[in-house]
């Protein structure tokens, strides 16, 4: 796999492979999130079948914006799925190919960071009204829903998953990528 001590082990074909894997993984996990989230709804009598409230995503901002920045994420892990399979086609050790592979490296590296910090702050949001939802708030009068609404809240607690996922693997693909820049070549 390579020197294990310079931090170049994950530079070369595996760590383009891993990088691609790791990619695949977290496009996985922002999507099932953008899906589950964006199909929640859940409605539920009152007084008579004929008068329903309805708890849907749309509801609230913070949900919409969550399914945003998860569609946004998705869409560039699409792309840098391709890219990344470009970098496993031209790692095989070519000075020419290695500078390409470096600045499309970098490229990655800079978007990964961008990435990582939209979906953070869509999953804060969504957090927190997540939170507000099964606790509620005395101090703004904002009741907690989850005990009327439980399918409801199961499902936007559990979109949340996948996208806390993937934010492990953008901190593991970020200090993938960044770690053969700071080793000595």
């Amino acid at each position: 796999m390579g020197d294990h001590g310079s931090g170049r082990q994950w530079s070369g074909r595996e760590g383009s492979i891993l990088d691609f894997i790791l990619r695949l993984v977290a496009l996985i996990g922002t999507l099932s999130s953008a899906i589950v989230m964006g199909t929640t709804k859940e409605g539920i009598p009152f007084l008579s079948h004929f008068i329903h409230f309805h708890a849907l995503f749309t509801d609230l901002p913070t949900l919409k914006f969550f399914v945003i920045a998860n569609g946004v994420v998705s869409v560039y892990l699409v792309f840098s799925l391709c890219v990344a399979m470009l970098r496993i086609m031209r790692s095989n050790g070519c000075d020419d190919n290695r500078q390409m592979v470096d600045r499309l490296r970098m490229l990655l590296l800079l978007f990964d960071t961008l990435m990582l910090v939209l979906l953070t702050s869509g999953v804060s949001a969504a957090t927190a009204i997540v939170y507000l939802a099964h606790k509620g708030n005395i101090t703004t009068a904002w009741v907690p829903i989850c005990d009327e609404f439980a399918s409801f809240c199961g499902r936007i607690l559990s979109s949340l998953f996948g996208s806390y996922g993937t934010m492990v693997i953008f901190v593991f693909t970020i200090f993938l990528s960044s770690a053969p820049f700071f080793s000595h070549h």
